[in-house]
């Protein structure tokens, strides 16, 4: 899976508007700095949350963003879908009309497995679990696993 700079912004200010008390309006540029966001991209970010009303917006003086409903019921897959659109595609076709005949034919279900697996992690996270770094248990496991490997290969990142 390839995540866009633009995705990966959404998820950060999408988490950052979920540690705040729900009712309290954030300004664009307040967001801009907690995140380390580029101001100007994170308008048009929180244009494309706001068209899929992932959030909120409360214009004047004391307006600002909000999320558009609870954090607990926003999945990182939410915002991943509203910026970059599926979270896995193979050449923007179908799992079903995939051209795969002989040897490759189960490559199909190669690449449902991945489907699979990254939603279990990705729609089962909300932003209320990654701001209050409380993630469900199988994506907390599977981030330790992960981490047991990459320091089994010597590797610290990736």
């Amino acid at each position: 899976m390839r995540m866009s700079a633009k995705a990966e912004y959404a998820v950060r200010a999408m988490t950052q508007l979920a540690s705040v008390d729900g009712g309290v309006l954030v300004k664009t540029e307040d967001l801009a700095k907690a995140q380390g966001i580029p101001a100007q991209f994170l308008v048009d970010i929180l244009s494309v949350l706001r068209t899929d009303r992932l959030v909120r917006s409360h214009r004047g003086r004391d307006g600002g963003y909000e999320l558009g409903r609870p954090a607990a019921e926003i999945s990182v897959a939410d915002v991943l879908r509203c910026i970059d659109g599926p979270l896995a595609s193979v050449r923007d076709i179908g799992l079903g009309d995939l051209p795969y005949t002989g040897p490759t034919k189960a490559l199909t279900d190669v690449w449902r497995a991945l489907r699979a697996s990254m939603r279990s992690v990705l729609e089962e996270t909300s932003l209320a679990d990654v701001a209050s770094g409380n993630l469900p248990d199988h994506v907390a496991s599977m981030a330790r696993d992960y981490l047991k490997q990459e320091n089994r290969r010597g590797h610290h990142t990736g």
